[in-house]
């Protein structure tokens, strides 16, 4: 588990520490920095997994978050650090399980969109690899999401692995489609019926085109009283906050999960109910990072935590 970030010359941030707890809110006003915290994380993730980070650069542009260049990753008034004859950018993490603090320096290219690495970073092999953020417990969904479709891809990578659902969601369905994990669905439905009483999903698999549909029906207790309907004709928000849930369920003890506006969408009991389902996420093992501007997510962690 991360129990401390420092970011040093980091976009917004000259010089700041974050203390990290299983359950990490980031909330504020638009511009003052949430996003960069998070991207300061998977700038190290996405260079690592391109074997990158250990041995030559931070990539600051790939599958998890795109930045720019060295431009767009420094911090406006930046100041040279002693002994430094150029511009660094800075990241450190203090990591409970190895119980020792790792940190990165990356020279500052204001054209470039890798910044090389310099002397002192953690080489390939370092203690540091083993925590949560650079392995397959790992899961990170943004803010945009993908929304309801007349169909979804099947993911060709089948049971756990990293970002299972995707960073949009979009293997949210076919995720579904294919666990063999008992009464998983029906928890699913479970806490979606806190945000739309009485759904119910329908995943039906076609397999020689890749593709999986999804559709929802309606119940009172456990009769269904309704036909089954495209997630293009029900509410947007029960598609959106589908990969949320499901990643909630899911999740492994000790894995690292970062969520962008779980709210989005969603009627405010929703959005306290998903509040509640994330404090519980929590209490299980997942470090849980939200980046949220809504109030009743955080009143709905405060009443979990208070029962």
């Amino acid at each position: 588990m991360i129990r401390e970030l420092h970011l040093q010359n980091f976009k917004c941030f000259e010089d700041q520490k974050f203390r990290l707890r299983p359950l990490t809110l980031l909330t504020g006003l638009n511009g003052t920095g949430k996003s960069s915290v998070l991207q300061s994380l998977l700038l190290l993730r996405q260079s690592y997994q391109r074997g990158l980070l250990q041995t030559y650069a931070l990539a600051l542009n790939g599958d998890l978050v795109s930045i720019g260049t060295g431009l767009d990753a420094l911090f406006e008034g930046a100041k040279l650090f002693e002994g430094s004859e150029r511009e660094e950018i800075r990241i450190e993490i203090f990591a409970e399980e190895t119980e020792l603090t790792a940190g990165w320096r990356f020279d500052y290219a204001k054209d470039a969109d890798t910044l090389q690495v310099k002397d002192g970073s953690p080489p390939e092999g370092h203690p540091i690899y083993s925590i949560d953020l650079f392995t397959e417990f790992f899961q990170y969904l943004q803010a945009e999401r993908v929304g309801p479709r007349r169909f979804f891809d099947i993911s060709n990578i089948v049971g756990y692995h990293a970002n299972m659902l995707g960073s949009k969601g979009e293997y949210t369905a076919s995720f579904l489609a294919t666990s063999v994990r008992t009464g998983l669905l029906q928890s699913v439905e479970s806490w979606l019926g806190l945000i739309s009483p009485g759904v119910r999903i329908n995943l039906t698999s076609v397999r020689n085109m890749d593709i999986v549909g999804l559709e929802y029906a309606f119940a009172v207790g456990n009769q269904v009283t309704s036909n089954n309907y495209r997630s293009t004709n029900v509410g947007f928000g029960i598609t959106y906050a589908l990969p949320i849930i499901v990643s909630a369920l899911e999740s492994k003890p000790g894995t690292l999960l970062l969520i962008e506006n779980p709210e989005a969408h969603l009627h405010p009991r929703g959005q306290a109910a998903m509040g509640r389902l994330l404090a519980l996420a929590a209490s299980s093992g997942i470090q849980v990072l939200v980046e949220t501007h809504s109030d009743h997510v955080l009143n709905g962690i405060r009443v979990a935590v208070h029962d």
